[in-house]
């Protein structure tokens, strides 16, 4: 059973943004708006599944959005916000999750903390719950004229924000009772239909972009945001053998390499500099190389572990780039079986994947093919 699916609504029109497109399609440092939400729920690690919900005149512009991720096909909106969400959730029920999670489109800034705190609060016995941030400004009534009329107490004021998280079956039922309803949140439609909601704090910068000025609040955000490199390295000696992993794949060659499980010095490389990016030590201190039952082992193994922890820290991969030092074998026709391997255990878009060949002409230990070397950078972009 599905555990946790994400329902992001991106079914909207978003006239006020301006820009002449739907406010969720239109670019944020370059890329889509949904893009970078769906990526959000994407690399979190309690996500199981991400669906998205769009007008049904967007496939193209969806396609654009989403190319290159592994989604399942998109759920057609409503009339209203509440149609969509219905038709969203009424969507998943084959497959019948134990929780939802319910996100605005227009907030692709909500962290990672968030999301674990909204799943975290659901149980049996708290069926729905909201992520919400308490009010800290002074709130006026105005009397109708312009003028304040009241001030109003903001004691345990909350603004509400997405995403919400249920239990399926519950805002299943509540949704199907308030059919026809005019709400203006789920957490309003669980509410109405009886549920509990759960608050749990947000964050301040979950902002829902909805102006030109939100876009231009929004590429600050992205300019400040938590970008980390970091680097890797590793060597090799030749020994006897007839092939040399590399990246992966394995290349013909009158010598294997010697070393740590299979010694493909390229995930080698690469999973050090992964786990640099999160201070998480080397290959080494996770899977150290005198014990026997790593002697051998798939590499792949240990950049999949680097990936996972780097997930499990809010991260997403953006690119790296891999370069293989030796004077033999030709890495060339190589190339591009090393980078689509590379994304299979990345789960991320080749055009993020650079991987080069030199040579050190003849120079020291590599010129006199004793061995291979492989450095590599890592860039993780953390939520």
């Amino acid at each position: 059973m599905t555990e946790t699916v994400a329902l992001i609504v991106a079914g909207g029109r978003g006239v006020r943004a301006g820009g002449g497109l739907p406010k969720q399609y239109q670019t944020l440092a370059g890329i889509p708006m949904l893009r970078h939400t769906v990526l959000r729920f994407a690399n979190h690690p309690k996500i199981d599944q991400v669906r998205v919900v769009i007008h049904p005149d967007d496939h193209a512009l969806y396609e654009n959005a989403v190319e290159g991720l592994s989604l399942p096909p998109p759920v057609h909106g409503g009339a209203t916000r509440q149609d969509s969400c219905r038709n969203g959730i009424e969507a998943l029920e084959a497959s019948t999750p134990t929780n939802i999670l319910i996100h605005d489109a227009a907030r692709p800034f909500v962290d990672f903390e968030t999301i674990s705190r909204v799943i975290e609060s659901l149980s049996e016995e708290a069926p729905a719950a909201l992520a919400a941030i308490p009010v800290a400004d002074t709130l006026k009534r105005a009397d109708g004229s312009g003028q304040v009329g009241a001030t109003v107490d903001r004691t345990n004021l909350w603004r509400a924000q997405t995403p919400q998280g249920f239990r399926y079956t519950a805002i299943l039922q509540a949704h199907r009772q308030e059919a026809g309803q005019d709400h203006t949140d789920d957490a309003a439609v669980a509410e109405a239909a009886g549920l509990p909601v759960t608050l749990t704090l947000g964050n301040a910068e979950n902002i829902k972009v909805t102006t030109a000025e939100d876009f231009a609040h929004g590429e600050r955000l992205l300019g400040a945001a938590d970008i980390r490199t970091a680097t890797g390295f590793d060597v090799h000696p030749f020994e006897e053998g007839d092939h040399v992993m590399l990246c992966g794949v394995a290349l013909p060659h009158d010598r294997g390499l010697a070393g740590h499980s299979d010694s493909d010095v390229g995930l080698h490389a690469l999973t050090d500099a992964l786990l640099g990016t999160i201070g998480a030590g080397d290959i080494g201190s996770h899977f150290p190389p005198s014990d026997p039952q790593w002697r051998g082992v798939d590499s792949a193994v240990f950049l999949s572990h680097a990936v996972d922890l780097v997930r499990g820290k809010g991260g997403t991969i953006r690119h790296v780039d891999l370069t293989l030092i030796c004077e033999a074998p030709k890495v060339g026709p190589h190339r591009e079986a090393m980078r689509s391997r590379l994304a299979d255990i990345l789960c991320v878009e080749t055009d993020r994947i650079s991987v080069k060949a030199t040579t050190t002409d003849g120079l020291g230990f590599l010129g006199r093919r004793e061995g291979i070397a492989a450095q590599a950078a890592a860039t993780v972009l953390f939520a």
